[in-house]
């Protein structure tokens, strides 16, 4: 047996009587999440807004009738049957997590049901692309509340839960919190200025919860996958999927690392933000300082700043900002 045959063993249902909640996932890479911590052995609250009408989440688009006019089965119904088809305990939940008091709900649902919660994976979100000059506020606004408020959320009442537990027991509890950034925030996609600002501002809800919780025994990293879903058809159509071999792009390729920031292995692990697709994961650093300027005096002036910042940015390259389009080339090989 491989080293590798061996880690995947010793993993194996590795999450045997934990509850997570995941939401988003009624299609593409929240449904491979929820799946995969199935298929490791936690008892899944699989969430999804069924049947939305106007802006919502690219996975809670309403769906289309069957050809006999019956109606769909929701997709968060759809994902919770095939947790349990493969032996597995999971339920649907169907409301909106960017609203606060449904995201209460879906907490108290998972404790509720299965007795503890343990595993919060955020994932819900959608697209409204558009260059900052033509966004109209519908459209910013929807995006910051789906992404970044549904993250907070449902993060809120799970810190609440798993604080009042560690109080109640007078030790730190298992708690887990796996948030979804992007790329996006990264290298400023010009087009797309309401998703960059929340997922870097799920970074930063991200650094900042690890940090308070850390003394209860939670951790919080985010992940920034690159996969082919509903909701980046657009952004991949000219990547297609290869005719021979696993596709770079599919969902499959980061739902294990979630499994494993979810798992008992992970427990030193927090307040990360790693990139993941393709066979790849990617350890992003925090930012560094480049330089540093101080005044002769007791305050600058806009004329000693101009002494000391233009000659410092004339021998820079103005493509050079902190943005760091260079993840973008990152590749397994």
């Amino acid at each position: 047996m491989s080293v590798q045959d061996s880690a995947q063993d010793s993993l194996q249902e590795c999450l045997r009587g934990r509850t997570a909640v995941v939401t988003g996932a009624g299609r593409g890479l929240g449904r491979a999440e929820a799946l995969e911590l199935g298929r490791l052995g936690a008892r899944v609250v699989v969430n999804d807004l069924a049947a939305a009408a106007g802006p919502g989440p690219a996975s809670e688009a309403a769906e289309p009738a069957s050809a006999d006019g019956a109606a769909p089965e929701p997709p968060a119904e759809a994902v919770a049957a095939e947790i349990r088809a493969a032996g597995g305990e999971a339920i649907a939940h169907h409301g909106d997590v960017a609203d606060f008091a449904q995201a209460r709900e879906l907490v108290r649902l998972a404790v509720d049901t299965f007795g503890s919660l343990e595993i919060l994976v955020n994932n819900a979100g959608f697209l409204r692309d558009r260059m900052v000059f033509s966004m109209s506020e519908e459209e910013w606004d929807a995006v910051i509340r789906v992404h970044l408020k549904g993250h907070f959320n449902t993060t809120h009442f799970a810190a609440a839960h798993w604080r009042a537990a560690a109080k109640a027991t007078g030790g730190a509890v298992y708690g887990r919190i796996v948030n979804t950034s992007s790329e996006a925030f990264l290298v400023g996609s010009p087009g797309q200025p309401n998703y960059a600002a929340a997922k870097g501002g799920i970074v930063g809800l991200t650094t900042s919860s690890a940090a308070a919780l850390a003394k209860y025994g939670v951790t919080a990293n985010a992940i920034c996958p690159r996969a082919r879903t509903r909701m980046t058809e657009d952004a991949f159509a000219g990547f297609e999927v290869p005719d021979r071999g696993p596709d770079p792009l599919a969902p499959e390729h980061v739902s294990p690392l979630v499994g494993y920031l979810a798992s008992p292995a992970a427990a030193r692990i927090t307040g990360q933000v790693l990139v993941v697709h393709g066979g790849m994961v990617a350890l992003l650093e925090r930012p560094r300082v480049a330089a540093t300027f101080e005044t002769a005096a007791d305050l600058f002036t806009v004329g000693e700043l101009d002494g000391l910042l233009t000659p410092y940015f004339a021998e820079r390259s103005p493509q050079e900002t902190f943005a760091a389009v260079e993840v973008l080339s990152l590749r397994k090989g």
